[in-house]
């Protein structure tokens, strides 16, 4: 959970066009797989009200000991996406790639549910954009990665759309942004994901996957620092009638 404070933030246009999408009123959010809310805390800022759902009771935690993390119109509920207890309707749905680890099909025909009529689901996937080391990284991921079958290119919209679940109507790029960050808090940045959380290596296999990171990696830092750019791909559309 701490390496996840580590991850590149969202470029700040990703929330203009997230506020954009809410176009009903009262324009009330559902951010769900909300983390420690880097999606749902900035985003209170800019809507009516928004309920941000994770699983996990630390994460949602320290979602609240974040800056913005105790607004008043923002309602964390530590539940499953499946069988929260849910508001609504909500004039957009938010999602990041917690959804890729949920039951698709039942979790959208809940979520369809409690939307308004023009409600989008819009899934923002985010993080480093065009770095030099991709493929050598690719392949060090791939060798430790708990997700089988680990492809650096899925595109969860797009598997949804295959699937029939979601029919998509929009998509847009954040300009990139430049951030800048030590070298081992990039590599540790990694652990925040759960393919790759530390809990689920030995202690050798997780030194042996920093090492492998840091090697590709350092080269192509300054005084110990990575200077990278970040862009978020936001893709949104109607949840497919079940």
């Amino acid at each position: 959970m701490e390496a996840y404070q580590y991850r590149p933030p969202y470029p700040a246009e990703t929330f203009d066009i997230l506020e954009r999408l809410a176009a009903d009123r009262p324009a009330d959010v559902l951010d769900i797989g909300a983390g420690e809310g880097a999606i749902a805390r900035p985003l209170a800022a800019l809507v009516d009200h928004v309920d941000a759902l994770d699983v996990s009771a630390a994460m949602v935690e320290a979602g609240r000991r974040r800056p913005g993390g105790r607004q008043q119109n923002l309602r964390w509920i530590v539940a499953a996406a499946e069988t929260a207890d849910l508001g609504g309707p909500y004039a957009l749905v938010t999602a990041g790639a917690a959804l890729h680890w949920m039951s698709w099909q039942p979790t959208l025909a809940r979520l369809r549910r409690v939307m308004t009529g023009r409600a989008p689901l819009a899934i923002v996937e985010h993080g480093h954009h065009d770095l030099p080391w991709r493929a050598d990284l690719a392949e060090v991921i791939a060798r430790h990665s708990r997700s089988p079958g680990y492809d650096p290119g899925f595109c969860l919209a797009d598997a949804l759309s295959a699937g029939g679940l979601l029919e998509i109507t929009g998509r847009a790029s954040t300009a990139p942004i430049t951030f800048r960050q030590p070298l081992p808090c990039y590599v540790e940045q990694f652990h925040s994901t759960a393919s790759l959380a530390r809990e689920w290596m030995t202690a050798e296999e997780s030194a042996a996957f920093d090492q492998a990171v840091t090697g590709i990696v350092a080269p192509y830092a300054t005084g110990g620092m990575l200077d990278m750019q970040v862009v978020a791909d936001l893709t949104w559309g109607r949840i497919a009638a079940s």
